[in-house]
This record gives structure tokens, sequence and C-alpha cells, in this order.
């Protein structure tokens, strides 16, 4: 088993270096994002819709140039080495993949056939491949039950689990997982993170988390980034950031004085620090 502890999660793996993005050669939506991925570790990506999570993680694995976006300043390292003028299969070669926001499984396959997709760019034989579809099968035993049933009859959070299971069978080292929890119910939340859990101590996976369930999210990182309008306003560990009077104010519905109802956290009766 991995130790994923703080003391031991110091080799940096991915490094996002002061990017900028614009779509359609005018819209600014990222300006001078910063991040790093320690090895072996959650690492979870905040902030309301709209904040920026999702163009963060579609400028690290190279998805941007379908949707006419294009990381304009600033640098993306992997291992050290520039990686953002790579193709995405490349990237995924390289132990890169991201689970997009939605779920996106192939409605017309079997959730079995979803899930050998994503061995589709190995070349290590049949064995090893079978050896791996084992392994998420035990990860998620209801995709064991439901193997033979298309994907798109499935439940929302079996969806999910076909996703993060497609993504684990092209062997990568890091998963870029992009709003796990949209959609499920707090039940199925709880168990998705479980495994993300699991997943990171017993397999050594590094994961990248864009969330919007801030709460949840930081219980489960090691280490947070909150991003609003594009900007990294507050990072640091997640227990940190759990107690941080701003967070729980404006991300957890929490102040000083209990909790909060939500129209008093939308009006923002208190002026963030990091806005004054």
């Amino acid at each position: 088993m991995l130790d994923t502890s703080p003391e031991t999660r110091t080799e940096t793996l991915l490094e996002v270096n002061n990017i900028e993005v614009i779509y359609n050669h005018v819209i600014l939506v990222l300006k001078g994002v910063s991040l790093s991925v320690p090895k072996g570790g959650i690492t979870a990506l905040l902030g309301g819709n709209g904040a920026g999570k999702t163009t963060t993680l579609k400028a690290i694995s190279n998805l941007l140039h379908s949707e006419r976006g294009e990381v304009t300043k600033g640098s993306v390292l992997y291992k050290g080495e520039r990686v953002q003028d790579l193709d995405p299969a490349t990237l995924v070669k390289r132990g890169v993949i991201q689970v997009m926001e939605g779920r996106h499984c192939f409605g017309h396959l079997t959730v079995e056939e979803n899930l050998l997709t994503g061995a589709y760019t190995r070349r290590d034989g049949a064995a090893a491949v079978a050896a791996d579809l084992e392994m998420v099968y035990s990860y998620f035993p209801r995709l064991r039950e439901r193997r033979k049933s298309l994907a798109g009859y499935t439940s929302g959070g079996e969806q999910q689990m076909c996703a993060i299971g497609r993504a684990l069978m092209s062997r990568p080292e890091m998963i870029l997982l992009d709003e796990p929890s949209m959609g499920l119910a707090p039940q199925l939340v709880e168990q998705i993170f479980e495994i993300v859990k699991s997943l990171n101590e017993n397999e050594g996976l590094t994961f990248l988390l864009a969330e919007q369930n801030t709460n949840v999210a930081l219980r489960y990182a090691h280490t947070g980034y909150i991003l609003e309008s594009g900007r990294v306003v507050m990072d640091g560990p997640a227990a940190d950031l759990r107690e941080n009077p701003d967070v729980k104010e404006f991300y957890l519905g929490m102040s000083d004085e209990g909790r909060k109802s939500f129209r008093d956290v939308r009006s923002y009766r208190r002026r963030k620090r990091w806005l004054s």
C-alpha cells in the first residue's frame, strides 16, 4: 500500500505555471492559474459554477482545442516535462487521463464494452487487460452485476462508476476527475469518494478533482485550491481550508456563529478578504 501521508507526498507530479486560457481568441477564462499536484495525493480544485475548474482540467489534458480554446500563456509540466503541446491520446499514454463532467459513457455499448474501450491504447496483451478488468470490478462490484447492460440504461451513479472504471483501464498514473458528485444522491457521492480514496491508497493513483461540493471534497482531499473568476484565490492543506473562516462562510455555509441560511451566504454579508 502506498503511504500518502503528508510527510511522504513531496514529489510533484504535475505543475501548472501561470496559465491563461482564451476561448474564440477573445474570451479570457483563466487568468494566471498556478497549482501543483503531489504524487500519490488527492488535490481538490474547488469553486462555484463558472469559476474555471473544468477549463483548468481541459487545459491540462489538452482537450481545449475542440472547444476553440487555447493556452496562450504559461506552461503545464508533467514529471518535469512540458506536455501542453501533446495531443490528448499521447498524454493518456504518458499516464494522464480525464474523466469528463457528465460521465459521457457510450450509451449503445454494454458496461463491459465501455470499460474495455479504456484499454484501447494499451499494447501489453489481453491477459493484462483482463486482470485490470477484474481489478475494476473489485472496486466497483455494481459494474460486475451490470456488465452486460447497455450503459445508456444504467443509473447516474453506475455511469459515473463506469466512467472512472474506463479511465482505470488505461493504467493511468494520474486521473483528472471533473465534478464526480454532479447529479448524484448524497449516499452515492460518499460511495464514489470512498472508492477514490481506496484507489489512491491501494493503487497509488494521483487525483486532481474539480468539485463544487466543497464539503465532501475537503474531507477526502489532501490539498486544495479555490478558484473564482478564473483565478486561484486560496490554497493550502485541506484541513486548513476546512477551518478557514472565509471557506466556512462562503463555501460551507458556516460562520463563527454557526450555520447560515443560503440567503445569508448568497448575499455575502461579510466581504471576502481576498476581494478587499
